[in-house]
C-alpha cells in the first residue's frame, strides 16, 4: 500500500511548479502514493493544481500585508482558523509525511503537522530563509535547499543541498531552436532577448523593455516579452502603431521549452524557481531582483549567482535607465556570454524533483 503525503503552499507559479514537480516525482516512484495538496483560498495553486490533475484544499489565510496594517486586522483571527482547519484535514486524511515549499497555506499546516507528530520535510526554494520556514525548521525531519551556507538559517545537521525541483518539460530544449522560431514567427539567425516576469508579470520589466524598445529594434535584436496577465492589456495597448515582426508580446508563455530554446540572452526576476530554470537551460541572464519580497530574498538569489560569475544583477531602482543598454552589451560580447552560460550550468541540479521525493518516502516510512 502506497504512503499517504501532504503537500501545502503555492502563492506563485515559483512554488507551485515545484510542489506539482515533487507531487508527479513521488508518483513516478511509487504509482500508490495518495497525495493531497493544501493551498490558500483564492491564490493560484487553487486553479493550477486540480490543472495538474490533483485534489487541493483551500485555507483561508493571507500574508502579512506590508503596503496595509489595517489589512493585517484579521490576520490572528485567520491563522488560527487556518491552523484548525489544517488539523482537521490531516486527521481526516492520516498523512505518513508532509511537505511545505513555501507559500501562505505551508505555515499552518507544518504547524498543525508538527502538533500532530506527523514528519515533515520543507523544501526552502531561497537563499535567504523566511521567518516561518526558519521557526518551522527547528522540528522538521528534513530541510533541502537550493543553496549553500543555508546553515545561518537551519540545524546544519538537517540540511541537505537537492537543488529546487523544475518543470522538466519547460527545460527541454535540445534541437529546439528553429522549431521555437518557426512557432514564434521569428528568425533562428537573429539574436534574441527573452524578458520573463513570471507568471503575474514585473511592472518594472515591462516599463524597462518599453523605454528602451526604439534601442532594440535599431540593434535589430529580436524579443520575446512576456508581460504577465497583469500588464499585458496595457503594455498592448502602448504597443499599438510599433508592432514590429522582431518584437512577440505574450501575456503567458505556454511553452516555455521554446523560449528558452529562442533565447540567446534572459532578463527575468530573480525568483528561486527561475533560476533553477535558468541553470538547467544555460542561458546566461540578466537578473533584476523583485524589491517587494520577504526579506528582500530575491536580491541574495541573484548575488549567489553573481558571486559565481554566473549571472549579471541590476537593481530593480536603476532598470529603467539601464537594463537595455546593458542587455544589448551583454548579447554583442560572444566571450560573456559563454562563461556566464558555463557557469550558470555548474550550478544546475537537475534531478531535484525526485531527490526530494526519495526523502519523503523515506521520513514517511521511518
Amino acid at each position: 500500500m502506497g504512503k499517504r503525503v501532504i503537500i501545502s503552499g503555492g502563492g506563485t507559479g515559483g512554488h507551485i511548479f515545484p510542489a506539482v514537480a515533487i507531487a508527479n516525482a513521488l508518483k513516478k516512484i511509487d504509482h500508490g502514493t495518495e497525495i493531497l495538496f493544501v493551498g490558500a483560498n483564492g491564490r493560484m495553486e487553487m486553479e493550477k493544481v486540480p490543472a495538474a490533475g490533483y485534489k487541493i484544499i483551500g485555507l483561508d489565510i493571507q500574508g502579512f500585508q506590508r503596503s496595509s496594517i489595517l489589512k493585517n486586522v484579521l490576520l490572528p483571527y485567520k491563522l488560527l482558523k487556518s491552523v484548525m482547519k489544517a488539523r482537521s484535514i490531516i486527521k481526516d486524511f492520516k498523512p505518513d509525511a508532509a511537505v511545505g515549499v513555501g507559500g501562505y497555506a505551508s505555515g499552518p499546516l507544518l504547524y498543525a503537522a508538527s502538533q500532530l507528530k506527523i514528519p515533515y520535510l520543507i523544501q526552502e526554494q531561497n537563499s535567504f530563509a523566511g521567518i516561518t520556514n526558519k521557526i518551522l525548521g527547528k522540528d522538521a525531519e528534513l530541510i533541502c535547499v537550493a543553496f549553500k551556507g543555508m546553515e545561518k538559517f537551519f540545524p546544519a545537521e538537517k540540511i541537505r543541498i537537492t537543488g529546487n525541483p523544475i518543470r522538466k518539460e519547460a527545460v527541454d530544449i535540445e534541437n529546439k531552436r528553429f522549431a521555437a522560431a518557426e512557432l514564434l514567427s521569428l528568425s533562428p539567425h537573429k539574436k534574441t532577448i527573452l524578458l520573463t516576469g513570471g507568471s503575474l508579470g514585473s511592472g518594472t520589466l515591462n516599463k524597462s523593455m518599453y523605454s528602451g524598445l526604439d534601442k532594440i529594434l535599431a540593434a535589430d535584436v529580436q524579443l520575446i516579452w512576456q508581460t504577465g496577465k497583469y500588464y499585458y492589456q496595457s503594455v498592448m495597448e502602448q504597443m499599438k502603431g510599433k508592432e514590429h515582426p522582431n518584437i512577440k508580446v505574450l501575456e503567458f508563455l505556454h511553452r516555455m521549452d521554446l523560449a528558452y530554446a529562442a533565447a540567446d540572452l534572459v532578463i527575468s526576476r530573480a525568483g528561486a524557481g527561475t533560476i533553477a530554470e535558468l541553470c538547467a537551460v544555460k542561458k546566461p541572464a540578466i537578473l533584476v531582483p523583485s524589491p517587494n519580497v520577504a526579506e528582500d530574498h530575491q536580491t541574495k538569489n541573484a548575488i549567489a549567482l553573481v558571486e559565481n560569475d554566473a549571472a549579471i544583477m541590476v537593481g530593480d531602482a536603476m532598470a529603467e535607465l539601464e537594463l537595455i543598454d546593458i542587455a544589448l552589451l551583454l548579447i554583442d560580447n560572444k566571450d560573456k556570454c559563454k562563461a556566464l552560460s558555463d557557469n550558470i550550468g555548474k550550478m544546475a541540479l537537475p534531478d531535484a524533483d525526485e531527490v526530494i521525493a526519495r526523502e519523503v518516502l523515506r521520513i514517511a516510512k521511518d
